[in-house]
């Protein structure tokens, strides 16, 4: 299946939006819309951070293990996902670009390595599934992004 990319423009600097994604448990304040019953592993951050979450899309639910399996400061983060009894694998990557008025884009890729049948059928229906949730992940990191710098800066 063809992956799906999500982007945003945030004002803050590639430096603030890795640290922030970085920590696993960030991910749960703007993915909870669809991504919820996190349990954590591992380190709270870096290479080895995992999280065990109920991914609920599309009428159905699954369990899915995250486990960040690359990392290039400040520049890239990669999840490898698991799900569907280990039939479904894919990856998540952030990628953060600096802009050259100041600030970021924050471009998220989920990009599947193995699907089960149903997906592939449902392709079509999958990928635009996946768009529209991740589309309102971004949103809600840009949102928790400028409430992380506010309190930051108190």
């Amino acid at each position: 299946m063809k992956s799906v990319t999500v982007s945003i423009d945030v004002p803050q600097t590639p430096e603030q939006v890795y640290d922030f994604l970085d920590v696993m448990a960030h991910h749960e304040r703007f993915t909870n819309h669809y991504l919820t019953n996190w349990r954590y592993s591992g380190p709270g951050r870096g290479i080895g951070s995992c999280a065990t979450v109920t991914a609920a899309l599309g009428g159905t639910q699954t369990d899915v293990a995250i486990e960040v399996v690359e990392a290039a400061p400040p520049r890239r983060i990669v999840e490898r996902n698991v799900s569907a009894a280990g039939r479904r694998l894919a990856h998540g990557t952030y990628t953060i670009e600096p802009q050259r008025t100041g600030g970021s884009l924050v471009s998220f890729t989920y990009a599947w390595a193995h699907t089960p049948l149903a997906d592939r059928l449902l392709a079509p229906v999958v990928r635009a599934t996946i768009r529209r949730a991740n589309r309102t992940v971004m949103r809600r990191l840009a949102a928790e992004l400028a409430q992380h710098a506010s309190a930051a800066g108190s």
